[in-house]
């Protein structure tokens, strides 16, 4: 209890200091929202003039004090009379509706919902939820649609479908391959050698559009979600449970319906040609990556008996996955190697590990087979010029990637860009930096520097993939763009022109998509900062060796290779840094020291602020000497030896780019 006491005092402490930083870091635009009633509805429930924070005793009424992480909706304090204090305890984590959102100084609300208690692991990301208007549950007349769904189709179903028409690959050998813990199998794999070197590439898709038709209120309720949401601890799905995790996924040994993109690819790695088709599978094994990477890289005796043609499928898979890559490197594919942090958590949901997702080779084998599917079918339905939702990444703009070239520079790259920006362009500019340290920061600041991907209802091509046609139809389990045109090829297999109807719709499908998509991101990453930064405050005063990330105005952001990324603050340094945004470095007044992207430093962790998620850390002794302790950078120091710096800027907190 007294830590919470302490801790509390610090943090507003820190929140202070947090709003003074940020004033002198970015400054107030002039079109940022000045009030609640400025602010968009957020994610799929519409939520706005509502506000998550700590409910604080006044006088007979109260105040909520707002959540400091969720700055998008933090205009101060909101006054609760008696009258709309509804039962809500205080000191517990409550949504308030703001009841004069339009106004600019005193805002004045009524409590809707109290989520509980502040430091609890459920109510944290309950609060995430509401914030990003997230719902965990289903609506009653969305599952009264679903609760006579079978949980697999039945013999009848089945035989009624070939009938019609659905070509039947049961005994087609197939299997999926998804993460470990994966319950939403979108997607199999079949695979047959054909002469001269080419392959006959079957990318299965669960037919999630036979079961979600149009306009019923399942499919308004998938189209509202837009796609599903992978919090830290759990799953938002897009669909009910009953759907998403037994009759449209692609469970093993059972039958499924599907759409299939059979694909003929030759030794080049062209698909020649192909066709898209209703089907029914059956997969004959559900396997993960790891494992898969075990059969091809670290094989054992016992392999055979237990997985028996699955492994020549394997090599072939893996021989088809090195043509494709090898034609996509070619084309000028942009590879961003940029990893996503894995939380670790115990039964109670407190985090024990952090790290790098973990990938391998099997991971970028999959990938390779849905971006054929994807093209394939993009291009099949641009060519028809059918009404179609398409994932386009634009051209980046010149001035931002001429801003890039001008820091690239210093790190060794050759000139700049010049005539047209393409990807293979950017591709060459990029192998000419000499220093290989400062490669992945760079890549981080040139994917910055570049569009957002997004739907819509043009084909506009992919830049980064340097594809020509794009689109996302391989997981329509999970993401509602790929469902609709599901529903688009099915129309058109069945030869029913609904063209004017489409067309009236996609852009509007793609523009909610693209918004939902946004939400989902920034509400995953929000979920995994608080379990980062409850990590890390248990860490306070461990020294750790990382890697400079970044350089701003106020100081450097190192990330650890647990993917932990920290502040160090100019003002905790013991020289005066002059910043030098140019070349993105920052050089020591005194003691000419430099500090640059890509650059080895020792770190203490300095501070955590659990109320805004923000990480402080301060530079260890050898950093401003010149040179950089050699320690293992994957583990802390021996425990206990706590640093005199670090415990003298404990309660400073980080500004986040």
């Amino acid at each position: 209890m007294a830590n919470k006491k302490h801790f509390s005092r610090t943090a507003a402490a820190m929140s202070l200091r947090q709003r003074q930083r940020n004033a002198v870091m970015k400054p107030m635009e002039d079109d940022r929202p000045k009030n609640f009633s400025e602010l968009q509805p957020r994610g799929p429930l519409g939520v706005k003039n509502t506000v998550v924070g700590i409910l604080k005793e006044n006088g007979d009424g109260g105040i909520v004090v707002p959540d400091p992480s969720f700055r998008e909706t933090n205009f101060g304090m909101v006054y609760i009379d008696r009258t709309n204090m509804n039962g809500a305890p205080y000191n517990m984590t409550v949504v308030a509706e703001v009841l004069n959102p339009s106004s600019g100084t005193t805002f004045h609300g009524k409590i809707i919902e109290v989520l509980g208690d502040a430091g609890n692991n459920d109510v944290r990301m309950l609060a995430v939820m509401h914030q990003f208007g997230l719902s965990g549950t289903f609506p009653n007349f969305v599952q009264d649609e679903v609760k006579d769904l079978p949980f697999s189709p039945t013999d009848e179903e089945v035989e009624n479908e070939i009938k019609a028409g659905r070509k039947d690959l049961r005994d087609l050998l197939t299997i999926t391959i998804d993460g470990e813990e994966a319950k939403d199998l979108d997607d199999a794999i079949s695979i047959e050698p054909m002469d001269d070197d080419k392959y006959r590439l079957y990318v299965h898709i669960a037919d999630v559009s036979h079961y979600v038709r149009e306009n019923t209120e399942l499919d308004k309720e998938a189209m509202l979600r837009g796609t599903s949401v992978y919090l830290v601890d759990r799953v938002i799905p897009m669909l009910p449970p009953k759907l998403s995790n037994g009759l449209c996924s692609l469970n093993p040994n059972l039958p499924r319906l599907t759409l299939t993109a059979e694909m003929v690819v030759d030794s080049e790695g062209n698909t020649l040609y192909g066709e898209v088709y209703e089907s029914v599978i059956k997969s004959d094994m559900r396997m993960n990556y790891n494992e898969c990477f075990k059969i091809l890289f670290r094989p054992e005796k016992e392999d055979a008996e237990k997985y028996g043609d699955i492994i020549q499928m394997l090599w072939h898979m893996k021989r088809l996955t090195d043509i494709l890559k090898g034609y996509r490197d070619e084309r000028g594919a942009i590879n961003f190697e940029i990893p996503e942090t894995k939380v670790i958590l115990d039964d109670e949901g407190n985090p024990t590990d952090i790290m790098p997702y973990p990938t391998n080779y099997c991971h970028g084998m999959i990938e390779e087979f849905m971006i054929c599917a994807n093209e394939f079918i993009a291009k099949k339905f641009a060519m028809l010029n059918y009404p179609f939702v398409y994932r386009i990444h634009e051209e980046p703009d010149r001035m931002k990637i001429t801003r890039f070239c001008t820091v690239a520079r210093n790190f060794g790259a050759l000139g700049t860009i010049r005539g047209k920006i393409t990807p293979k362009a950017i591709n060459d500019y990029m192998a000419s930096i000499r220093d290989e340290n400062a490669i992945p920061s760079l890549n981080t600041i040139l994917l910055r520097s570049m569009a957002k991907a997004r739907y819509a209802p043009e084909n506009m091509g992919h830049f980064g993939l340097a594809s020509e046609f794009y689109c996302h139809f391989t997981s329509p389990i999970r993401r509602y763009p790929d469902l609709y045109i599901h529903r688009i090829i099915k129309t058109y297999l069945h030869g029913n022109d609904k063209r004017k109807h489409f067309a009236g719709l996609v852009g509007g499908v793609a523009d909610h998509s693209s918004d939902m998509e946004r939400n989902s991101v920034e509400a995953e990453r929000q979920s995994v900062q608080i379990k980062v930064a409850m990590y890390m405050h248990d860490r306070l005063g461990q020294h750790y060796v990382g890697k400079i990330s970044s350089i701003i105005g106020a100081g450097v952001f190192v990330e650890l290779p647990n993917s932990c990324e920290g502040f160090v603050p100019f003002r905790s340094m013991k020289d005066h840094y002059l910043f030098d945004e140019m070349s993105l470095r920052a050089i020591g007044r005194h003691s000419g020291n430099k500090l640059l992207i890509g650059q080895e430093v020792g770190i203490i962790v300095a501070a955590v602020d659990l109320d805004t998620n923000k990480i402080d850390f301060v530079f260890d002794e050898s950093v401003e000497k010149g040179g950089n302790k050699k320690a293992d950078s994957n583990e802390p120091a021996p425990k206990g030896k706590k640093s005199k710096r670090g415990r003298k800027l404990r309660g400073r907190s980080s500004k986040r780019r």
